[in-house]
């Protein structure tokens, strides 16, 4: 690795973990957490929960693996480029959708809807829960123990109410400081994977065509790039060409502004990037570009009639099952019913949220369907 910048974080200037262990011996405390994550049970279970298309729809649609696993690729490269840990972007990267449940966002809604009365759902928090105690991987602590530094690249944002059961944790959304530029980078590494794989889901899809999407700045831009270099290019070659560059070209551009911020601020140090302004940005021309991206995939693709129908069933599915384990908790697996007897509704949560699609679909139609077991 190369040398690491001032203002990155090292093992010498970490807050260490919840519990102490001793030092690894073949590798840095961020690989440790990047490997446990890996092994993790909420990892392979990513396999299966799907973004915008439910599992069963399709085997060439992204997961929230694959997308994990691009997201990991490109924050690497950023942390690379700005000399800071990239062992540690890699770990937030892979570990920040652990939380989330099954159906995508659909699936989200539906069960912070389910638990308004009883603390509320957020994907970011369950993430961290996830790693902090609901992992049951070793004798000597519950959870994966990983470095303060990965959980908080993990909670990205939390509601108000939360932060004080967060401790330290929580302190910078009271305090109004930052987490690591590495985290912040990821974050911004999380928009650029999900909004760029998401144009080339939805045109495999067929809910969106070249038509519509010649009329969005940053794809027109690049699409006519790649039809000068190659004009007779089409299909599939056209659609992953253009990808690649908006992916190239939104990196890149993070990367400038982002240095240009640093030396602007003059940050030297890890406790000086927490104190500054958010210092992991888009260019403005870039931004607008990107935030007309998103806003024409939310208008026509996660609003499309036919994912509005899936959509609409995740949060049936959800719904039922979350009131018929609240009804009769027996119903719940032997080692949630024990977790139920001290707080049900999350007991009931941390199940629901841990399903894949298609098990979800399954334990519907075992409690619903006549004939089913």
């Amino acid at each position: 690795m190369a040398e690491l910048a001032p203002h990155a974080v090292s093992e010498s200037n970490s807050r260490g973990r919840q519990h102490p262990e001793r030092a690894p011996s073949a590798r840095s405390e961020y690989q440790r957490d990047r490997d446990r994550v890996v092994h993790s049970t909420a990892f392979r279970r990513l396999e299966y929960k799907t973004q915008v298309f439910v599992n069963h729809e399709g085997d060439l649609f992204r997961t929230r693996l694959t997308h994990s696993i691009e997201v990991a690729q490109i924050a690497r490269t950023l942390a690379r480029a700005m000399h800071l840990n990239e062992d540690l972007a890699e770990a937030i990267a892979l570990s920040h959708d652990l939380g989330h449940t099954p159906f995508g966002h659909a699936g989200q809604d539906a069960l912070n809807a389910c638990m308004r009365e009883h603390g509320g759902f957020e994907h970011n928090l369950q993430s961290l829960r996830t790693v902090d105690l609901l992992e049951e991987r070793y004798g000597a602590f519950d959870g994966l123990n990983l470095t303060y530094e990965t959980r908080e690249g993990i909670l990205k944002h939390c509601a108000p109410k939360k932060t004080h059961e967060l401790g330290e944790l929580g302190r910078r959304f009271i305090e109004g400081t930052q987490p690591s530029l590495e985290a912040q980078l990821c974050n911004l590494a999380d928009e650029i994977g999900y909004n760029n794989h998401d144009v080339d889901d939805g045109l495999r899809s067929g809910l969106i065509d070249l038509l519509q999407l010649d009329e969005v700045g940053i794809w027109a831009r690049h699409v006519a790039l790649v039809r000068q270099d190659y004009p007779q290019i089409a299909g599939r070659r056209l659609i992953h060409e253009t990808v690649r560059r908006m992916i190239n070209s939104l990196a890149v551009d993070l990367i400038e502004e982002t240095s240009r911020n640093v030396a602007a601020t003059g940050v030297q140090t890890l406790a000086e990037v927490r104190k500054a302004v958010s210092l992991a940005a888009f260019s403005a021309g870039m931004y607008a570009e990107h935030k007309e991206l998103k806003h024409f995939l939310r208008i026509n693709l996660y609003q499309h009639y036919q994912v509005l129908r899936m959509t609409n069933k995740a949060r049936r599915i959800i719904s039922d099952l979350f009131g018929a384990f609240m009804d009769d908790p027996r119903l719940l697996p032997p080692q949630y019913q024990q977790m139920a007897i001290t707080d049900k509704p999350r007991a009931i949560a941390d199940y629901i949220a841990g399903m894949t699609d298609r098990y979800a679909i399954r334990e519907h139609r075992r409690l619903f369907a006549v004939g089913e077991i």
